[in-house]
C-alpha cells in the first residue's frame, strides 16, 4: 500500500474484548483502560530503553508493575534488579504522574497513546525485546503500523555540509516519491534536509521525537514539525511536555532503528548519533547503508568506517528501493556513455585501431595490424567509411578527423 494513499484517520481502533482483563494484551486486541493508563504513568516513570523496566512489565504487566511502584507493601523489593536507590527514584517520578492528564493533553492536538496490543502498535518494535518502548505518544492522522511496514530511516550529522543537505533532501524526495515512509529525528542537518526532502513532493514523512510530541524541539523546527504533525506523524516514547536530555537522543536512535526496514546515514563523524542508530540497525537484522563523501572529509568519516564493514553504499533511492524493497524493485542499470565505437563488433574495431592517429597507411598494412587478411580488412574498411569513422586518402585509408574531439576520441576511447 502507497503510504501517501494508506488509512489516514489514525485513530483508535474500535474496541475488543481484552484477554486478559489486567494486561488486555494480545494478537489484534486493544489494551484495556487500566492497562493504557499504567503504560501512560510509566512513561513518566521509566527511561526510554529502561530494560530492567521492561523485564518487569514483561514478567508482571503494566498495572501491577505501577502498583508496587506506588504503594509500600513490599512488593516492589522482590522485583529483580530493584534496588532501594532505583525505587525511591521511580517512586519520586510516580508523585507527578497524571497519565489522565497526559492522555488528554495529546488527545487535545488530535494525538494519542498507543501500546504493545493496539492494531496500531508496530510489531517491529517487539525485536527490542526489554527494550521497546512502553508505548508510543503520536501525533498526525497517519496509521503507524501501516506506514512503519514501509520505511526507511535517513540520518546524518546535525553540522551537515550543503553536499550533505543535498543527498538527504534527494533521498527523502526520491523515497517518497517511490512509495516510501522517510523516518528521521526532526534534528538540524540531515534530518531537517531528509523530511523536507519528501515534504516537497507531497510524500509521507515521519519524525521520532526525544521529548514530548507536544514540544518542538529544536524550537526551529517548529513549524517543520508542526507540518509534519499534519501531513504525516511525530511519535515520542515521552508524555507531553517532557523535554530532551543527551541520553534521550540516543536511546531515541534504537526506536528509529528498529522501526524501519533499513537505515540510510549521510555523513557521519566517528563519533556519530547516527552510527548509534546504524549499529542498532544492524543488530536488530535491519539493512544499514551509507551515502560516501570525500575521502578527506571527517563528516563523511563515520560513514567510510561504516561502508568498510557490514555496510551498503547507495547514492540514490532507487539503490536504497532495491535493496529494503520486495523482490523486483530494481534500480536502473549504471553505465557510462555508449560510444560510437562500442557498437563496433571486435574485428572491425581492431581495423579501426590499426589506423594511426595522423596520416594514412595502405590495406596491406592495416591487415599486418588487426592481424586479419587483407580482404577482411579492405571489407571492414569500406564498412568503416560507410560509417563516418575512415576516409580514402589516395591509395591508403585514414581516420576521419573530428576537430572538435582529441586523439582518443577519434578512436572512440575515453
Amino acid at each position: 500500500m502507497n503510504p501517501r494513499t494508506g488509512p489516514g484517520q489514525g485513530q483508535e481502533p474500535g474496541c475488543l474484548p481484552a484477554r486478559d482483563p489486567e494486561r488486555g494484551v494480545g494478537p489484534g486486541v486493544v489494551v484495556s483502560d487500566r492497562e493504557r493508563l499504567a503504560r501512560a504513568a510509566l512513561t513518566r516513570i521509566l527511561e526510554p530503553g529502561d530494560e530492567r523496566g521492561g523485564r518487569w512489565l514483561r514478567e508482571v504487566g503494566a498495572v501491577e508493575l505501577l502498583r508496587r511502584i506506588a504503594t509500600r507493601d513490599g512488593a516492589a523489593e522482590r522485583l529483580s534488579g530493584m534496588t532501594p536507590k532505583r525505587l525511591d527514584g521511580y517512586r519520586l517520578r510516580a508523585e507527578s504522574a497524571e497519565p489522565e492528564r497526559d492522555l488528554a493533553a495529546v488527545a487535545v492536538l488530535g494525538g494519542r497513546f498507543v501500546c504493545p496490543g493496539d492494531r496500531e502498535w508496530p510489531s517491529q518494535l517487539d525485536d527490542l525485546a526489554d527494550a521497546r518502548p512502553t508505548g508510543l505518544w503520536v501525533r498526525g492522522p497517519r496509521d503507524l503500523r501501516l506506514w512503519a511496514l514501509r520505511s526507511v530511516a535517513v540520518v546524518g550529522s546535525r553540522a551537515c555540509t550543503p553536499y550533505g543537505s543535498h543527498m538527504a533532501a534527494s533521498l527523502g524526495a526520491g523515497l517518497a516519491e517511490l512509495g516510501w515512509v522517510v523516518v528521521s529525528g526532526a534534528a538540524f542537518g540531515v534530518d531537517a534536509a531528509a523530511h523536507r526532502g519528501a515534504l516537497a513532493v507531497d510524500g509521507a514523512t515521519m519524525a521520532v521525537l526525544a521529548c514530548g510530541v507536544d514540544v518542538a524541539y529544536p524550537r526551529g523546527h517548529a513549524e517543520l514539525i508542526g507540518r509534519m504533525a499534519e501531513q504525516g506523524l511525530v511519535i515520542g516514547e515521552l508524555p507531553p511536555s517532557d523535554h530532551p536530555t543527551r541520553s534521550r537522543f540516543i536511546l531515541r536512535n534504537r526506536v528509529i532503528a528498529a522501526l524501519t526496514r533499513g537505515t540510510v546515514v549521510v555523513e557521519a563523524e566517528y563519533r556519530s548519533g547516527s552510527l548509534v542508530t546504524a549499529r542498532s540497525a544492524q543488530r536488530l537484522g535491519r539493512f544499514t547503508m551509507g551515502v560516501p563523501g570525500p575521502a578527506t572529509s571527517g563528516l563523511s568519516a563515520g560513514v567510510h568506517e561504516l561502508l568498510r564493514g557490514e555496510g551498503v553504499l547507495v547514492t540514490d533511492a532507487s539503490e536504497v528501493a532495491e535493496l529494503v524493497g520486495d523482490i523486483g524493485e530494481l534500480a536502473p542499470a549504471r553505465r557510462g556513455p555508449v560510444h560510437p565505437r562500442d557498437l563496433l563488433d571486435a574485428v572491425s574495431a581492431r581495423v579501426l585501431d590499426a589506423l594511426p592517429l595522423r596520416g594514412a597507411v595502405g590495406g596491406r598494412d592495416v591487415a599486418r595490424g588487426a592481424g586479419t587478411s587483407i580482404d577482411e580488412a579492405l571489407g571492414r574498411l569500406y564498412e568503416l567509411h560507410s560509417l563516418g569513422f575512415v576516409e580514402r586518402d589516395g591509395d591508403g585509408w585514414r581516420l576521419t578527423p573530428r576537430p572538435t574531439c582529441n586523439d582518443d576520441a577519434r578512436r572512440g576511447g575515453t
